[in-house]
């Protein structure tokens, strides 16, 4: 007998006949003997809905009055839910995330899970049970509702995994496990057995939205195995494990596990900076003061000390923010300086653990890249990763270019 954590998003509990179906996929696993918790999101569209109608009453709520409305969306969902297994004869009890004990922080629409106390699920298992717990939400020490921010349910689940000691918290959704590459990008996209932890922060973190960064984090650092599955279709799904220091057994592991791609990137360049200490703060100072996050930095070698270029990316949705910070703020401050803004550009990245003892993946990167007549604009590092900045209008042809190049390709794999 095993303890599972099941998750399930917004698109699988999306209709009363999705409800059904997700309890008929519970109820298949209780005959096989194993106890299942599982956590749910709010029905698809239902938060948005939620804080459309905040919006037209007031269009600047507490922080703690949204909270209690939106965390509304789940409650109605693990309701359904217990009723649904009622209805096939399986014993369950709903909860929501204040009764079943989790304990947060008083951050109002981001609150952090600070412990979970389990003795009621733990009682309720062991009568038989299922426990069906409303995601996304918990209790601060005042009493008040909290939620964990968007896409919280994936933390809750993996929360009371750990906390259960659960021998897998599996997260279904609407794909059948992380793949290669967005497949409808490339077609010849493959499903992933198996990945890292690592390797799935940086593709989460790089545009990857299988999974929320939160949870893949929380997995991590509590050693929770994590596997994606589909809600709709049977099938092994991906495994998310703990990071393996035995080199050996990668060796003939692909040096790529996947490709990371994004279109939400801006690129500002200031040419002719003083180049003396302190004129990066100078320059990025009042950017994070307007809570504006900064992604690749580049500067070039000034040639005797006089000026250099300074180079770096923002989300595409601050660009016009950054634009007016730099012209109103930051030249002024600098006593002058040209800027170059641009907008229409997109990040590719390679991610893959094998890149630590293997030499050569950026240069066989560059070299498929200008076999393309793909010009990079700029380039980053860490050790499983290798990103450029390109042109948007290149950057599928890129990802499939490279795909192909690193033999993720289903054909690829297939010849083998």
């Amino acid at each position: 007998m095993a303890l599972y954590v099941q998750k399930f998003g917004g698109t699988s509990v999306g209709s009363v006949e999705r409800i059904k179906a997700v309890a008929d996929k519970v109820k298949r696993f209780r005959d096989d003997g194993h106890q299942v918790v599982v956590v749910v999101s709010a029905m698809s569209g239902e938060t948005n809905r939620l804080i459309e109608m905040a919006g037209l009453i007031n269009e600047e709520p507490t922080p703690r009055e949204m909270d209690m409305l939106v965390s509304t969306g789940e409650q109605v969902t693990c309701s359904l839910l217990a009723m649904a297994l009622h209805k096939l004869g399986v014993a369950a009890t709903s909860y929501t995330g204040a009764q079943v004990g989790i304990q947060t922080d008083s951050a109002h629409t981001k609150a952090r899970i600070q412990r979970i106390e389990t003795d009621d699920i733990r009682e309720d298992l062991g009568d038989g049970q299922v426990v069906v717990v409303a995601g996304f939400q918990g209790v601060d020490e005042e009493g008040n509702i909290t939620t964990l921010g968007r896409g919280g349910s994936d933390t809750t689940g993996v929360a009371l995994a750990a906390a259960l000691n659960a021998d897998e918290c599996q997260i279904y959704t609407d794909v059948d496990g992380v793949y290669t590459t967005d497949p409808r990008v490339c077609t010849k996209a493959r499903r992933l057995e198996s990945i890292t932890v690592e390797e799935m922060l940086e593709l989460a973190s790089l545009g990857s939205k299988v999974l929320q960064i939160r949870a893949v984090e929380f997995a991590g650092k509590y050693n929770v195995p994590l596997r994606v599955l589909s809600s709709f279709e049977d099938g092994p799904g991906t495994l998310i494990v703990a990071d393996s220091d035995e080199e050996e057994d990668s060796m003939e592991e692909p040096l790529i596990s996947g490709i990371a791609f994004t279109a939400n990137e801006a690129k500002f360049t200031l040419l002719n900076t003083p180049d003396v200490p302190g004129v990066a703060s100078r320059i990025l100072g009042p950017i994070a003061d307007a809570n504006i996050e900064v992604d690749m930095i580049v500067q070039n070698v000034a040639p005797a000390g006089d000026y250099t270029d300074f180079t770096f990316t923002v989300a595409k949705g601050d660009y016009k923010q950054t634009m007016k910070i730099l012209q109103e703020l930051v030249i002024p401050d600098l006593g002058g300086g040209d800027l170059r803004g641009d907008d229409n550009i997109a990040k590719v990245s390679l991610v893959g653990v094998g890149m630590r003892s293997h030499a050569g993946v950026a240069s066989k990167m560059f070299r498929t890249l200008a076999e393309e007549n793909i010009n990079i604009r700029m380039v980053s590092t860490s050790e499983i990763k290798i990103s450029v900045v390109i042109d948007e209008k290149q950057m599928e042809l890129a990802v499939r270019a490279l795909h192909k190049a690193f033999g993720l390709d289903k054909d690829s794999v297939e010849s083998e």
